[in-house]
This record gives structure tokens, C-alpha cells and sequence, in this order.
């Protein structure tokens, strides 16, 4: 991570489709294979060949012609998991990459690096799903316990490139009060191969992918960038549809979500220059926030300090906890205390590890 985050600026910039200018290309061929973004250069090549160096070209034209492979055999896996579904009398939900398979054009399907295939079911149709995958060979290398607040099966197959993450919620209750009923609500239904499925609206895919990144993988605690997923949030906004940015900001339901969103916002708008709501950039903590990511990504040793941070947004955390504790009739613990012993300990231990992906 070191040798490669001062070379951010510069593989932003090749995302955006600027003509390089003293580009390091060591280093951000480094770094776009450390954020699992070096397929997504192709475009840039294309453009720009004529002024890149050749090695730099071939290079990327290669993994791009090798994730197109992968890509495909994942489609026609989804495809065949999709239609097995179905013969159960189940209609999946597809998240996360696996909607991106179902609605890109066939010619920008290698663009995105993808590790699995995430698929939603209502509660009533998770037992049927896994017997259906079952059926055609799957396997379950993991589950949750029943009583698990989150419900999901991983499952996989020898002869495939990607595992199925079967689950029953696409958001976490405690950040957002909508269940997979809910989720219903926005999506659209869509015809994959012979299968038929739902896919997300471009404004709920978006809101479902800051919420992955910032509190399902603890991106907004440990000051995070994921630059795959911001390029992803910038081609919803390219889709058909757009994202509603006002419809978006009726899906925040407090002051943490507020500004986990505005964050994610405020990378996409700075790093990639999308058109962000001057509204929706403007606030402090969410400033805070992304200057924080900033100095993270090019001096990594600020980690552990810049985790005292959190305690700059400890009370709509502690707000949002102690609202839903008293819902349930219980009694939270104060706006102000502490975060435990094993919160800190797993936090420290994850703003110092290397995460793929993360920046």
C-alpha cells in the first residue's frame, strides 16, 4: 500500500479519461491492481494508446481479455442458477455484480472485476433456493446459524470461477429500516438468458453499495476508499435512469447514514467528477471524513491516529443505538461511552491489515 497511495491522483485521473501527463505508470499499475481496478483501464488505453507505452498497454489489454473470460463464465453461471431458481418457484433478487451482469451490454462486461455472485430471496423461498442449487451440484461451504441476526448461505462448485452468496436481506436492519419486503419495492424485473429475476433500480443499487461499503465493511470507521465500488456508483449514475439523487436522500434515515452517504458522495464527486448535489458535499464531518481518506491513502502510518475520528460522529452512533434500544424497550448504553474492548481491538486490527480492494 505504500509504495503505490501517492499514485492516486494519477489513477483517478486515468479512470476519468484525462490525457496522462508525467504519469508514474509502476505505480499506478500498483495500485490498480491493489483496488482491483486495473480491467476498468481499458477505456483509457483505447483512447490514449498512440501515447502510452506499449508494455503499459498490453498489460492491461491482457487482464481485460482475461476478465471478459471470467465474466462470461460467471454470466452463464448466474444464468443456470437463475433458472434453477425459477424452477422452485423462485424469483432471486440480484445484487452487486451479478446485477451488473444482467444489465450491462455484453461488450462492457469485462470492465468489472467480480468475486462472487451475490443473490437476494425472500425468507419463505431461502430453503427452496438451496435446495435448487443444491440440485445442480452446488455445495454449502458456509452458513449462519439459525438464529443469526443475518441469514446467508455461501455456496460453490468445483468446476465454476466465482462462489454464490445466497442471502435474505440486502441491507442491515440497523442502519436502514428496510427488510427485504422493502427492497421489493425497488426493483424491476429483468429477463436473464432463459431465467427471470429482479434487479435493483440504479438509485437503491447505489444506496445498497454505500451501505456495503461504509458499515457492512467498516469503511466509514476505518476511513476506507474503495475504488471498484465508486466506479461502479458513477456508471449507475451513466445508466438509463440515473441515480434520483433526491430519492437517494429519502432513504436516509439519520444522522450517521447522513453522513456515511454524503462521504461516499464526496469521493465519487472529487476523485471521479461525477455531477454530486452541491447539497450532498458540503457538510463538515463528511469533509472531514474524505480528508481523511486522503491523507490515509498517501501517508498509510495515519491509520491508527486518524482513528480517534470516529468519535467526531460517537453521537448519531450512540443516538441511532439507544433509538432502536428503546423501541425494543430497553436501555442503551450513554450518547458518550466508550466503544468496548473487542470493538477497538477488531477496528485497530483492521485499519492495519491490507484488504484488497481497499485503499
Amino acid at each position: 500500500m505504500t509504495r503505490h497511495s501517492a499514485a492516486l491522483t494519477s489513477l483517478c485521473n486515468c479512470l476519468r479519461g484525462l490525457p496522462p501527463v508525467e504519469v508514474k505508470w509502476t505505480s499506478v499499475i500498483g495500485l490498480a491492481n491493489q483496488t482491483l481496478t486495473t480491467p476498468a483501464l481499458i477505456d483509457f488505453v483505447d483512447q490514449f494508446a498512440s501515447v502510452l507505452p506499449e508494455d503499459v498497454c498490453t498489460y492491461i489489454r491482457q487482464i481485460h481479455r482475461r476478465n471478459v473470460l471470467r465474466n462470461d463464465r460467471l454470466a452463464g453461471q448466474l444464468e443456470e442458477a437463475v433458472i434453477a431458481m425459477n424452477g422452485q418457484g423462485v424469483t432471486p433478487v440480484l445484487l452487486k455484480g451479478a446485477a451488473t451482469l444482467a444489465t450491462a451490454p455484453v461488450e462492457r462486461r469485462g470492465v468489472r472485476l467480480m468475486c462472487d455472485l451475490d443473490i437476494m430471496v425472500m425468507p419463505d423461498e431461502a430453503e427452496s433456493a438451496v435446495t435448487a442449487l443444491r440440485a445442480i451440484g452446488y455445495q454449502i461451504h458456509e452458513r449462519t446459524l439459525p438464529n443469526s441476526k443475518r441469514w446467508y448461505v455461501e455456496l460453490n462448485r468445483p468446476r465454476d470461477v466465482g462462489t454464490i452468496d445466497l442471502q435474505q436481506g440486502a441491507l442491515d436492519p440497523a442502519y436502514l429500516d428496510r427488510g427485504p419486503g422493502n427492497a421489493l419495492n425497488h426493483c424491476v424485473p429483468a429477463r436473464f438468458g432463459r431465467g427471470s429475476a429482479y434487479v435493483p433500480t440504479p438509485t437503491y443499487r447505489a444506496l445498497m453499495l454505500i451501505i456495503h461499503d461504509q458499515f457492512q465493511d467498516f469503511g466509514y470507521w476505518l476511513g476506507d476508499l474503495d475504488l471498484r465500488h465508486l466506479l461502479e456508483l458513477r456508471d449507475l449514475n451513466s445508466s438509463v435512469g440515473g441515480i434520483d439523487w433526491s430519492e437517494l436522500t429519502s432513504h436516509v434515515s439519520s444522522g450517521l447514514m447522513k453522513n456515511a452517504v454524503e462521504t461516499q458522495l464526496l469521493a465519487l464527486a472529487a476523485l471521479l467528477g461525477v455531477e454530486v448535489p452541491h447539497s450532498m458535499r458540503c457538510r463538515l464531518i463528511p469533509r472531514l471524513q474524505f480528508k481523511r481518506q486522503l491523507i490515509q491513502a498517501r501517508f498509510p502510518a495515519t491509520r491508527v491516529p486518524f482513528l480517534a475520528m470516529t468519535v467526531l460522529d460517537l453521537r448519531n452512533y450512540r443516538r441511532r443505538m439507544t433509538s432502536g434500544y428503546a423501541q425494543a424497550g430497553l436501555r442503551g448504553r450513554g450518547l458518550w461511552s466508550v466503544p468496548r474492548g473487542s470493538t477497538l481491538q477488531f477496528l485497530l486490527s483492521a485499519t492495519t491489515t491490507v484488504r484488497a480492494g481497499k485503499v
